[in-house]
Formats: structure tokens, C-alpha cells, sequence
């Protein structure tokens, strides 16, 4: 009898025990299903050189508009945080991938951890490559310039960038570039650096360009900062600048160099309030393992917003760059690591995210009804 019983009550007692590991079994289940729906709204962050075009969407009449771009994405960089993002502007006769080799950008990204994003122009919308900065639209903010900070969000939303830490950098037409983006996008970006550029509407034709590169713009840089002024929104403020050119640049004459700083510093004294010069230069002889080169900073309240490089010997070149690559000169200083060591010390209020908008949108018309 005791044996016969004894049989149902063990398989009582294994059903029991089944029954109490449905629970967590259940639970494991229901977690794994969350973590598989995350990993799809979040797929793992891709890194390396990534290529794109922007606008993403061809429509009608938009070929000639389209253009690559390529990110460059550190492994070490993750969804879990938030790091600086550089836009780097090629100049005329480059590419993205001879402009990223010639300047070492990405091995700097990879010491210091920020993304590299380098939008390349179309042969479609110039037959050299130069980013058209001169034309009426582009100078105003529109064309390429709405066009390459169109892309810039678009990478800040997509990728994990602190927009806080959006910097701009560009060699010759686009340091020109680079300038119209400080003018009229001061909104996105918290610092930039310009290298053998010309200064913000130094021409309104190609021919105009040519001969603001040969001798400097006709119009004078206080005139146009205070045109500037009244054209820019002041919320964007001033974008705090490094301005890089070397002595014997045949390409873009140096004065284009002071141009640039003298409407820089006009800027910054008529969009404070109440308005304020920056104090300087703080001139400066350094001499480096290759080329000596002078440094003038200008200050405000102990912090310098501007600064002006000039490197003895050099001509239209990136410093320190690859010199298997045109427009790249091998001896130092080193221009990448300049311009990083400038900008990156500088930080713009970001705007709010508008997921972060629409929750709280979401959240008010559920419960004030």
C-alpha cells in the first residue's frame, strides 16, 4: 500500500515543481522578447568608415544636389554616451577619403574618441571639387551651406554626438565654407577653424573668388560682420574661431588670413551686449621640430576666442599632414592637432531633443483632459 502511494505522490511533487518554475521561466521569456526589441529599435553602433548620401530621398530635380558623405566612428565610441562630432570641408582637387589620409583626422578621433564626418562634393555641382561658397544662395546660408547643416543634425540625431560639441574645420574653399557655417549656422556649432580661407562674403561670382584668393576680398571685413549682425539671429552668438594660414600661401594670398580675423573680431564685439572688443593679441613665437610659426590670440574674460596661426615657409597646405597627398606639407606644426586642442575646449548649450518634447506633449494631453 505504502509503495503504491508513494508513486502518485512523486509525480504530485514533479508537477509541483514545474509549476513553481513557470514563473520565472515565464519571465526570462518576456525579457529576452524586450532585449530582442531593443536590439531592433538600437541596433548595435556600426564604426569604421561609413559611407551615405544626403538628401537620402532622389526626387525630381535634385540629382545634381546629391552628394556622399563619409563618417568616420572610433570602436571605442558607443550608444552608452555622447561624444564630440567634427565636420571636415575638403577643399578644391580633394576628395573625403584624400582629405582624411592627408590630415590623420581619424587617428586623432581614435586618441580622443570623437566621430569625423566628411561631406564630399559632387563633380556634378563642380567639375574641381570646390565647394561653391561664392554663389548668392549659398552665401546666405541656403544651397550647400542649408545642405551641409541639414546633414550634420541628421548624423547628431542618428549617431550618440553631444550637440553640445559640434565643431567645423576646413582647408581653402572649404575653410570659405566653414566661415559661412560660423555666420549664419552659430547654432549648431561650438567652435571652428578655418585654414587657407577667405572670410565670410568676400565674393558674390567665381571670378570675384579668384580674385579674393589672389588678394584678399574688396569689401571691408568690419562692413561685413556688421552686416552680418543684422542678418544672423543673435540667440546663435559668436562661434569662437582658430584661423590657420601659412606665409607663402600662392593660392590664397595671407591677407585673406587677416580678413577673416578682423571680421571675427567684429563680430564678437557687436553680438555681445553690451558690446565688447576682444582684448589682444597675445602674440606668441613658437618654435616646433619643423617650421616656427607665430600665434595671436584675442581674449575675453580670460578665455581666448580666437586665434590666428601663420606658419613661416608654409604654402597652401594642411601642416603636418600626409604628404603623399596633394595640399599636404609633411613638417610640423601639426594643423589637426592644433584645431583639436582649440576646439574641443569649447561647448554650446544643446537644444532639447524632441523625443525627449514629444513624451512630455504625450504625457500633459493624457492627463489634462
Amino acid at each position: 500500500m505504502d509503495t503504491s502511494r508513494s508513486a502518485p505522490s512523486g509525480r504530485y511533487r514533479t508537477y509541483r515543481s514545474t509549476e513553481g518554475m513557470a514563473g520565472p521561466l515565464t519571465r526570462m521569456r518576456a525579457t529576452l522578447s524586450r532585449l530582442a526589441l531593443w536590439r531592433k529599435l538600437h541596433p548595435p553602433l556600426s564604426a569604421g568608415w561609413l559611407a551615405g548620401r544626403f538628401p537620402h530621398a532622389l526626387r525630381a530635380g535634385t540629382f545634381r544636389q546629391q552628394r556622399d558623405y563619409f563618417l568616420y566612428v572610433p570602436t571605442t565610441v558607443t550608444r552608452r554616451e555622447r561624444v564630440p562630432l567634427l565636420l571636415m570641408l575638403h577643399g578644391c582637387s580633394q576628395d573625403a577619403r584624400t582629405f582624411a589620409e592627408g590630415t590623420r583626422m581619424n587617428e586623432l578621433a581614435d586618441q580622443h574618441g570623437f566621430i569625423v564626418l566628411y561631406p564630399q562634393q559632387s563633380l556634378r555641382a563642380n567639375p574641381l571639387r570646390c565647394w561653391n561658397w561664392f554663389e548668392s544662395r549659398t552665401r546666405d546660408g541656403a544651397g550647400e551651406a542649408a545642405a551641409i547643416a541639414t546633414l550634420v543634425r541628421d548624423v547628431a540625431r542618428r549617431y550618440p554626438v553631444d550637440r553640445s560639441r559640434v565643431y567645423v574645420a576646413g582647408i581653402s574653399a572649404g575653410g570659405a565654407m566653414t566661415a559661412i557655417l560660423a555666420f549664419c549656422y552659430g547654432g549648431i556649432f561650438a567652435a571652428c577653424a578655418i585654414v587657407a580661407g577667405v572670410m565670410y562674403r568676400a565674393a558674390d561670382s567665381a571670378l570675384g573668388a579668384a580674385q579674393a584668393m589672389r588678394a584678399g576680398a574688396r569689401l571691408s571685413p568690419e562692413t561685413t560682420a556688421d552686416e552680418a549682425t543684422r542678418r544672423v539671429s543673435r540667440k546663435f552668438g559668436f562661434v569662437p574661431a582658430m584661423v590657420m594660414h601659412g606665409s607663402r600661401d600662392t593660392v590664397v594670398h595671407p591677407r585673406n588670413a587677416e580678413q577673416i580675423v578682423g571680421q571675427f573680431r567684429k563680430f564678437a564685439e557687436l553680438v555681445s551686449t553690451p558690446p565688447e572688443p576682444l582684448a589682444g593679441p597675445v602674440e606668441q613665437c613658437i618654435t616646433s621640430e619643423g617650421r616656427s610659426y607665430q600665434q595671436r590670440d584675442y581674449v575675453r574674460s580670460d578665455q581666448v576666442l580666437l586665434r590666428s596661426i601663420s606658419v613661416d615657409g608654409l604654402g597652401h597646405a594642411w601642416s603636418g599632414g600626409d604628404e603623399r597627398h596633394r595640399f599636404n606639407d609633411a613638417a610640423q606644426p601639426d594643423a589637426s592637432r592644433l584645431i583639436w586642442d582649440f576646439v574641443s575646449s569649447f561647448r554650446r548649450p544643446a537644444p532639447p531633443r524632441w523625443p525627449l518634447i514629444h513624451f512630455w506633449f504625450r504625457y500633459l494631453r493624457r492627463y489634462l483632459r
